[in-house]
């Protein structure tokens, strides 16, 4: 197949790029050819404000760049991955205009809420959920903490949602877990359009030892990820088992000022990702805090990958990738006491941790290696396909 792909990266690298670049790795070595139109979100300090607002309700130069790679190659399937803020929903409809079928993976829950993380106020929010104008998103500045800002994404959604861009302009989206699915339903996309497709880990990263003696956290420094609840879950240990934590983000500051004041936290910053296996092979179990509705926790695979279990917050979709007592436990969200007391009886059960590490592992090779994963592409690829040719 010939593939258009299409990513805006974000400032802070993420989830999102490794998955994109690890689809697109895997369809090549499978044979097929890939294309990749892509934008930074870095440029975005280079726009005034006139400017921000018409790219991210109808961006003229993205419609042309597809439209114009389009016309001068064949293309079996348009793939985009995050098309917000710089290149705008104009180029659905540039794929649209050329006849070739568009998938769209759900990484977030940009379609739904102005800062796409149903998050607000250090709680889960869904009050923008199901409106055709997201009001409240504007009223609370949920974007950037501006109110211009929120104005102009939700501004955005209204207008695609008043020209039924979600729903005619896309042929299938991606959710990566069915709770994240079931979101989207309630949100207004068509059900039928909806197809479940994980993430996946490749190369196959290898099982670790689990003996470094440690726990882990990878993930954004940020209020939505329950940094707040992980330190002081820490505290509450009183240096029972010690925590290294990787990552960069808003909360650096605070991070940094908890590691002084806590002696068994090690904040390790970013780390490339051959690095992030290895430390995640070595520690005893990995620590998934967030308060939002995740659309998936790419961590949490990686984890299984390297046989170690997780200790998960009970909400949206994390909840969903651990099996509590099987490949981890479940703890209450944003209840750090609650999150001691999972770690504690972890530390205190050896056998269940050395039979945790089992099922991590048999977890990632059941459901999230790149042999199925490139199989459930390639339905979705030529369902689209076949809808293009009623």
């Amino acid at each position: 197949m010939q593939i258009l792909q299409i990513h805006s990266y974000y400032q802070i690298r993420g989830g999102e790029e490794e998955t994109r670049e690890a689809e697109t790795n895997l369809l090549e070595q499978m044979g097929h050819q890939i294309k990749l139109y892509e934008d930074s979100n870095h440029r975005i300090n280079s726009l005034n404000t006139a400017q921000m607002v018409f790219r991210t309700i109808w961006s003229r130069e993205a419609y042309q760049v597809v439209k114009q790679t389009l016309q001068n190659e064949s293309f079996d399937v348009v793939h985009i991955h995050n098309f917000f803020p710089l290149m705008s929903p104009s180029i659905y409809y540039a794929a649209k205009d050329a006849g070739v079928p568009v998938v769209q993976t759900l990484h977030n829950y940009r379609l739904l809420c102005p800062n796409a993380l149903f998050f607000r106020a250090g709680q889960v929010c869904e009050d923008c959920l199901g409106k055709k104008i997201p009001w409240p998103g504007i009223q609370h500045s949920c974007y950037r903490q501006s109110r211009p800002a929120s104005g102009t994404v939700a501004s955005m959604l209204s207008i695609h949602h008043l020209l039924n861009t979600w729903t005619q302009m896309v042929d299938c989206y991606i959710a990566l877990t069915e709770f994240a699915r079931q979101k989207f339903i309630q949100g207004g996309l068509p059900a039928e359009k909806i197809v479940v497709k994980p993430h996946f880990i490749s190369p196959d990263p290898g099982v670790g030892s689990g003996k470094g003696g440690y726990a882990l956290y990878v993930g954004r420094l940020s209020l939505e990820k329950g940094l707040d609840t992980l330190l002081a879950a820490w505290e509450k240990l009183g240096g029972k088992i010690p925590l290294k934590i990787i990552g960069d983000g808003h909360l650096r500051d605070q991070v940094a000022v908890a590691v002084n004041q806590l002696p068994h936290v090690e904040w390790l910053g970013r780390k490339p990702i051959h690095e992030v296996y290895d430390l995640m092979g070595e520690a005893k179990m990995l620590i998934f805090p967030s308060k939002w509705y995740e659309t998936f926790g790419r961590v949490v695979i990686e984890a299984f990958a390297k046989g170690t279990p997780v200790i998960a917050a009970n909400i949206g979709a994390i909840a969903e990738l651990v099996d509590s007592g099987r490949t981890g436990l479940h703890f209450a969200p944003n209840d750090p006491e609650d999150l001691a007391i999972k770690v504690e009886t972890i530390l205190a059960n050896p056998t269940l941790l050395s039979q945790m590490r089992q099922e991590a592992r048999a977890e990632f090779e059941a459901k999230y290696t790149a042999q199925q994963n490139y199989q459930q592409m390639m339905t979705i690829y030529n369902q689209v396909q076949n809808l293009k040719f009623r």
